[in-house]
């Protein structure tokens, strides 16, 4: 149990830290409108670390089934929609969180089962 909370911990830090990073390095405000190019980037960028979040919660919590990973989801999601019902700027970022991002990092999950399984 202790192992698949620090999972999802581990999971949510890797996509929290990445998406600071990636603010911090552009100079970009995540609740103010970008440019589509930079929206692209961030949606790429973001699906990427959403991904490996959903891996790494997989390969720390050892299970054989996606819980931790539905947890992690609903992590992501729910973070998201408060910041977008807080946020009075763009909520861009926030609706790939909910949308793409969560939902990937199950994807992430089923991938490293799979790889498992064969």
């Amino acid at each position: 149990m202790i192992r698949q909370i620090l999972a999802v911990i581990a999971g949510y830090a890797i996509f929290v830290i990445s998406s600071v990073l990636l603010f911090r390095v552009s100079e970009v405000n995540p609740h103010s409108d970008a440019s589509q190019l930079f929206m692209i980037l961030t949606f790429v960028y973001g699906t990427v670390f959403s991904f490996i979040s959903g891996l790494v919660t997989q390969v720390i919590s050892r299970t054989k089934n996606l819980k931790v990973n539905y947890i992690l989801l609903i992590i992501m999601a729910g973070f998201a929609a408060f910041s977008f019902f807080k946020s009075n700027g763009s909520s861009w970022t926030q609706l790939l969180a909910i949308f793409i991002f969560a939902p990937v990092s199950v994807l992430g999950g089923y991938f490293w089962i799979r790889q498992k399984l064969k």
